[in-house]
């Protein structure tokens, strides 16, 4: 045998192994099937993201009878993993876009209005048209919103141009970002990588697009004459101590600086500078915040998250934590809703410590789904969420970590002994770059 050919089987062996490696990190393959449950339960699902459109899939294999009703008025389905690799010129904008009816089941009745207030003592859902929708159950799974006009001089029309990236705001944005980044690998200069004091979705997309951009930078034009730095309001870069010490390590290793303790709260885009609140510890232990500003050639922006205003206003929020925020209250094993036990949350809405990934979401599903047709059987559900969540941290083209832990900050990797979750690995790139989308796809649909 050839060596070509030899290579050529053993990269079709890896590409197999990375196929299973995303189906078994997160987004596994199909369940086995469970019994139809006769039901005329009202169901009504908020939101048609990767949360609401997998559950749905999965209750129409599920119950016989009940009327499910999905509201969300996104024409649009974008699937979100795919940002950091539009923003890094490496997949066209079109990867990430597809319709929301195209993933839809039979069935499934889309109102397709958002949903403007909910009453949880009637058990209504009102939507921007008017519509009163009554339900039994209610699952809340709109996602999250960017409060952009929380920096203060900057608006999602500067995208693209004088050095300003902001990926998050979807695929066109990404597009424009990676038009800024470009310019930045070329030319050099000063690149300045933020992330939001907020909670946020998937945490380490601040991290990856730092990674992406220095590597990028490193190859480029920009070689020798460009300064990375990561600034951020944490005292860590990961939630996960022995993750955040690895991206330490790394960033240090790639001469990227870090700035802790800082919060950005402006921009001037025409003198290219951006503005800091920095908090430090006082003699009296009192937190000490001044204000510094940083130049930039290129500056990623990443904005506070927030729940939309519809559940901020809905009282079904925490009252005594992430108060500006507005997650919804949750049981953090069930989803289930602490006051309103026929409530259940879904992806980034649910008021847990983790769980903001698309990864999540795939644990996530089975554990509300299993709780609600207990309900409906007049029984207790038993599945428990652990806070699973899978972060494919990218750290070079052609390279990533596959970071995989639960709520008690413990690694759980899917293949222990075989897949170091820790090491810079051209498998762990394949299951993002290649894999996840085939498998998120299949989790949509119900199969995963």
């Amino acid at each position: 045998m050839s060596r070509r050919v030899e290579l050529t089987t053993s990269r079709r062996g890896v590409l197999g192994m990375a196929l299973a490696g995303a189906a078994a990190a997160g987004l596994g393959t199909a369940p086995a099937q469970a019994a139809l449950v006769r039901s005329s339960a009202r169901i009504v699902i908020i939101g048609a993201g990767a949360a609401g459109t997998a559950f749905a899939n999965r209750l129409v294999q599920r119950l016989d009878g009940a009327q499910i009703t999905l509201v969300d008025a996104r024409a649009e389905h974008l699937y979100q993993p795919g940002l950091s690799l539009v923003a890094a010129g490496l997949k066209p904008p079109g990867y990430v876009v597809s319709r929301t009816t195209d993933w839809l089941p039979r069935g499934v009745t889309l109102v397709a209005e958002q949903a403007a207030a909910i009453d949880p003592e009637a058990k209504t859902v009102t939507t921007s048209g008017g519509q009163r929708l009554e339900y039994d159950f209610l699952i809340v799974a709109p996602g999250l919103v960017l409060d952009h006009d929380a920096i203060e001089g900057f608006s999602l029309d500067l995208v693209g141009k004088d050095g300003l990236g902001a990926l998050y705001a979807g695929p066109e944005y990404a597009a424009r970002t990676w038009q800024a980044a470009s310019q930045f690998t070329e030319t050099g200069g000063v690149g300045i990588f933020s992330r939001p004091e907020t909670e946020m979705k998937c945490a380490g997309a601040p991290l990856k697009h730092t990674f992406l951009i220095d590597d990028i930078a490193s190859r480029n034009g920009a070689a020798g004459k460009y300064e990375a730095h990561y600034v951020c309001p944490q005292s860590v870069l990961f939630s996960v101590p022995i993750v955040s010490e690895k991206v330490r390590m790394l960033f240090g290793e790639r001469g990227i600086a870090t700035h802790y303790g800082h919060t950005l709260k402006g921009i001037e885009p025409g003198r290219k500078l951006a503005r800091f609140e920095t908090s430090a510890p006082g003699a009296d232990g009192e937190a000490v915040k001044s204000t510094v500003e940083m130049p930039y050639d290129y500056l990623h922006v990443i904005p506070p998250q927030r729940a939309p205003q519809v559940i901020r206003e809905s009282g079904l929020s925490w009252a005594d934590k992430w108060t500006d925020q507005g997650w919804l209250q949750c049981d953090m094993q069930t989803l289930r809703h602490l006051r309103y036990p026929e409530i259940f949350a879904l992806g980034d809405i649910a008021g847990i410590p983790k769980g903001k990934t698309a990864a999540s979401v795939k644990w996530q599903v089975p554990v509300v789904e299993d709780h609600l047709v207990a309900a409906i059987q007049g029984r207790e559900g038993t599945a428990i969420y652990g806070g699973y969540t899978s972060c494919p941290m990218i750290t070079r083209v052609g390279r990533a970590m596959l970071v995989e832990f639960d709520y008690d900050n413990n690694l759980v990797p899917s293949f222990p002994g075989l897949i170091a979750p820790l090491e810079e690995l051209w498998i762990s790139w394949l299951m993002k770059e290649v894999a996840l989308k085939a498998t998120y796809n299949a989790m949509l649909r119900g199969k995963a």
